[in-house]
This record gives C-alpha cells, sequence and structure tokens, in this order.
C-alpha cells in the first residue's frame, strides 16, 4: 500500500509564514504530479499548488506569488511554503499524489489524512 502523510500545519497570524510537508512511502515505483489540495469549512476541495515529476508548477490564483510548491524526488517528499497568510487561507490542506503502486502495477491517486491551517490574530 502507499500512504501520505502530512506534517507541518498550525495556527499562525496573518502575514506569517508555514511550511507543509507530506512524505510518500510504501509500494512505489514512481511518483508522477504531487499536489496540495484545501479545504475550508463549508466549501468544496480545491487545487492549491500542483508540481509534476520534472517540476513544472502551476498555482491557484489568489496563492500566486505567495505560495512555493517543491518536491524532493529522491526522498518522495513535496512541500508547500506559504508567506503572507491570509485569514481566508484557513483550510484544511492534503497532499495529493499520483503513483506507480509496483505491488498493484498500476497508477493510483492517493490522499493523505489533512493538516489543519489557521491563519488568525
Amino acid at each position: 500500500q502507499v500512504q501520505l502523510v502530512e506534517s507541518g500545519g498550525g495556527l499562525v497570524q496573518p502575514g506569517g509564514s508555514l511550511r507543509l510537508s507530506c512524505a510518500a512511502s510504501g509500494s512505489i515505483g514512481s511518483i508522477g504530479k504531487m499536489n496540495w489540495y484545501r479545504q475550508a469549512p463549508g466549501k468544496q476541495r480545491e487545487l492549491v499548488a500542483a508540481t509534476d515529476s520534472g517540476g513544472r508548477t502551476n498555482y491557484e490564483d489568489s496563492v500566486k506569488g505567495r505560495f512555493t510548491i517543491s518536491r524532493d524526488n529522491a526522498k518522495n517528499t513535496v512541500s508547500l511554503l506559504m508567506n503572507s497568510l491570509k485569514p481566508e487561507d484557513t483550510a484544511v490542506y492534503y497532499c495529493n499524489a499520483d503513483v506507480w503502486n509496483y505491488f498493484t502495477s498500476a497508477w493510483n491517486n492517493y490522499w493523505g489524512q489533512g493538516t489543519q491551517v489557521t491563519v488568525s490574530s
């Protein structure tokens, strides 16, 4: 099986910074896209940032210039550096990845359990 485990959430004041990390483990043959999603109370889950195996990135408009996604292919990790945080960034953040599972010999999409980010004074 494949597991994604996030860390790094918490409470931060407006204008502050947080770094989220996600580590993938298990029967990993290869990892394709790695993404960060978020879901605020009463809202749909939305894609915040994505990176492919070649390091190309894209961002949701409201976080461009403030958030940076990066990955370490050797360690099977992806991070999200969040600067200039705003109260509207408050949400549960989820790591998501497309993984070639060598046990099932198939590409599957996996989710982490989520980590809470709260931006408040």
